[in-house]
């Protein structure tokens, strides 16, 4: 009944807001406010407080409650301000592969001469996080989202909310931003990489048939890189820990071919082909990816990580 509930009410606050374009800023129409846990506590106590003056003719306990009430009201309406004027200016969301972590980033500004505290920001797929924006700053906000199934992924509804000074009542912004992003498949599978294709010099022809590769340079060890690649003679001499860099011969790249992996179901042979790709790019490897209708020309770099990726991620949706 109550996921029910939530679901009714998030689509009628959809359809009364719409769709959001950055950057936007909340405006009094669009901040909820209801009384927390501890607010309801509180009125209780209150109205207790002033059954007992008025029963006992006690002015002191009545002078009592009718101040902590004018407190709370007070309160309510400053959590109202935490949220109204606040301006939510950019919001980006990193790529990430299947049943991982991905970084999520809102960006939020502050024209007002006060501090806005206690602030919070969520989504479905995200971590809570809270934050406090000082006045007159802007301030970039990062949540971690966990990848879905392959593909896109938008985020469906961003929630600010602010439940000070005092906790007594809770203020909150539903915000439908136009974010989304390409969840890459899995990296999996122990086969290994294909061998080198294409031609080189003479000098290199041999290693290129033979699917080695050539020494290119050292370079820092980043996380993720195997311990066989390690230049563990230079480390025991005192040097830093570096990891060996290989390049292929001129000319040859190694194919990643789908039809290679005929003998697998579907989503094992992306997850299979996307760890490819990470490995050729960690070994500096130029590549061709070839998929049924589409083939990526033989490059390496961020780029053609990238597109490569997005290839295996969209393919056959």
């Amino acid at each position: 009944m109550r996921a029910a509930l939530a679901r009714a009410v998030g689509a009628w606050a959809r359809t009364r807001q719409g769709e959001d374009a950055l950057p936007v800023a909340l405006t009094a129409r669009r901040v909820y406010i209801l009384p927390t846990r501890t607010g309801m506590i509180a009125a209780v106590l209150l109205f207790l407080m002033l059954l007992a003056g008025l029963n006992y003719s006690n002015s002191l306990a009545m002078l009592l409650a009718f101040m902590l009430t004018g407190v709370a009201l007070v309160s309510m309406y400053e959590c109202h301000r935490m949220l109204v004027g606040l301006t939510v200016e950019a919001g980006h969301m990193d790529p990430t592969f299947s049943g991982r972590p991905g970084e999520l980033t809102v960006q939020f500004a502050n024209g007002d001469s006060r501090t806005r505290s206690r602030l919070t920001v969520r989504c479905a797929p995200c971590t809570p996080v809270r934050f406090e924006l000082p006045p007159s700053a802007v301030q970039a906000v990062q949540l971690s989202y966990l990848g879905g199934r392959r593909g896109q992924q938008r985020v469906g509804r961003l929630e600010v909310a602010s439940d000070a000074p005092l906790g007594l009542f809770r203020a909150w912004c539903w915000l439908h931003l136009p974010m989304q992003v390409v969840i890459y498949p899995s990296p999996g599978g122990t086969r290994a990489l294909p061998p080198l294709h294409g031609r080189a010099d003479t000098g290199r022809h041999r290693a290129a048939e033979s699917g080695d590769e050539d020494w290119a340079w050292l370079r820092p060890f980043r996380e993720g890189d195997t311990p066989r690649s390690v230049a563990w003679k230079a480390y025991a001499h005192g040097g830093p820990l570096l990891v060996a860099q290989y390049e292929a011969p001129a000319g040859a790249h190694r194919l990643l071919d789908f039809a290679l992996l005929a003998d697998l179901p579907l989503e094992q042979r992306l997850s299979q082909l996307t760890q490819w790709v990470l490995d050729c790019e960690q070994r500096g490897a130029g590549y061709v990816l070839a998929l049924p209708g589409r083939r990526l020309a033989g490059r390496r770099g961020l780029a053609q990580r990238r597109a490569c990726l997005e290839a295996l991620a969209l393919y056959g949706l």
